[in-house]
């Protein structure tokens, strides 16, 4: 029942320790938060000054002005957190010590306002600057930790306490103590259950903004680990794939899919098995990266989509997962940037990586397949098939790049192309015109 009651209270706590780039990532958070909180005192700081310039002339009889004295240390100790903030991470042990000096300041400032004013003790105590200590205390809200919040509230409690104490027994035999709220409103009389009601006041605020914090901070905690995740994952699939999971109105079920019309691309190594039996695995890894890398400039380039990895092939799609209406002359374009790239490029140990290409324009589904705890991102379809089935037939026709009808009518007339005939594709009874490209050939 108490766990349930702290869940409640507090928030859900992250099970287990946080990877070591996730504190990372959330200690760069951490210290940004410290450099604004440094620059919204600093701003405090002026207004304090601003405030004091203005305000009228203190009695000439005062020789000594503390006020100037203690917003001059103040300022200056935060220019100096500020400028530390700002060049490394600040120590706990400096944060906690800031905080205290913080507080300690600001009381003091209120302190000597009876001094400044040739009033009796508990003049400060009704100044209005008192509640700049809200303002002190919410600050610390800014980084998501609440004990510094409750080290702000807590001091300043016991600093005002202090103050409480000290208007009591600075005056011996005249504590100055009243029951009469109007005499306490228009003397220099206290009156306990006022300064009880602050003190209590300062508490409650604290409680709160430490817990909104700690709630807070453990749902910052989840949102970081889950970012960096989501950030993780889409190296693993397309980042347009990633950003539609992520973006779902709702989670994303086994089945769920939408018709589109799209081009897709099969691509293949010619001779992969043969060369890669000649190269170590590390060596053979290499070699795949450097390919895959350069052909994702050209797959890019055109908004293309790699849907799927199968070995040394790719799955590449247009107008599936994103809109584009030109898919098909962008998926031919990108056809010929890879060979264009298979030309040029000489990979580890002197090989060239010639690749085939098929390309096919047609209705395709784009959804979720597999089970509820793993699915995968795809498309599929009879003309997704066929794409993947040209691919093959180049080996037939000696070409690199085949295409269907539908893909060749798409574009227009944009490229020569010329028609290799019709064709019996393996699994399926229809026959399909196949044309390839007059550059195609290699």
């Amino acid at each position: 029942m108490w766990q349930n009651c702290f869940k409640f209270i507090f928030g859900e706590p992250i099970e287990g320790d946080l990877p070591e780039r996730v504190r990372l990532a959330i200690k760069q958070q951490q210290d940004n938060s410290e450099k604004l909180i440094g620059w919204v005192q600093l701003l405090l700081g002026i207004i304090f000054l601003t405030l004091y310039t203005i305000s009228p002339s203190t009695s000439a009889d005062a020789n000594f002005q503390p006020v100037p004295w203690a917003l001059a240390f103040y300022i200056s100790f935060t220019i100096i957190r500020l400028i530390v903030s700002h060049k490394k991470s600040l120590p706990r042990w400096f944060l906690t010590v800031s905080v205290i000096v913080d507080i300690g300041l600001l009381m003091s400032l209120i302190w000597s306002f009876h001094i400044q004013y040739m009033q009796p003790p508990s003049f400060y105590l009704k100044a209005p600057t008192m509640i700049y200590v809200f303002i002190f205390i919410s600050l610390r809200a800014l980084r998501f930790q609440p004990g510094y919040i409750v080290l702000a509230g807590t001091a300043a409690a016991i600093g005002w306490l202090l103050m409480v104490l000290y208007v009591i027994v600075s005056v011996p035999g005249d504590p100055m103590i009243t029951r009469n709220y109007v005499q306490y409103l228009t003397s220099n009389a206290i009156l306990i259950g006022a300064e009880v009601d602050k003190i209590i006041a300062i508490l409650l605020v604290t409680a709160v903004l430490a817990i909104a914090v700690l709630r807070a901070e453990r749902v910052f905690q989840k949102a970081v680990l889950e970012s960096i995740a989501a950030a993780d994952l889409s190296r693993f699939v397309s980042p347009e794939v990633a950003d539609r999971i992520v973006s779902a109105d709702r989670a994303i079920e086994p089945g769920d899919g939408e018709a589109k019309t799209a081009s897709i691309i099969f691509t293949d190594i010619e001779g992969f098995s043969t060369f890669s039996e000649k190269l170590t695995p590390a060596e053979l890894g290499k070699l795949m990266n450097e390919y895959f890398e350069a052909m994702s400039e050209a797959i890019n380039k055109y908004g293309g989509v790699i849907t799927q990895y199968q070995g040394d092939a790719m799955l590449i799609t247009f107008n599936a997962v994103t809109d584009d209406p030109e898919h098909a002359e962008h998926a031919v374009e990108t056809a010929l940037d890879i060979q264009k790239i298979c030309q040029r490029n000489v990979y580890c140990h002197g090989e060239i990586l010639k690749t085939r290409v098929g390309i096919n324009t047609g209705e395709v589904i784009v959804g979720a397949v597999g089970a509820k705890d793993r699915l995968q991102f795809t498309v599929h379809g009879d003309d997704v098939n066929i794409a993947a089935r040209l691919e093959q037939l180049n080996k037939d026709y000696g070409t690199y790049i085949l295409a269907t009808e539908q893909t060749a009518k798409a574009c227009k007339g944009s490229h020569p192309w010329r028609q290799m005939g019709e064709v019996t594709v393996r699994g399926r009874a229809q026959p399909t015109t196949v044309y390839s490209l007059e550059t195609s050939s290699l």
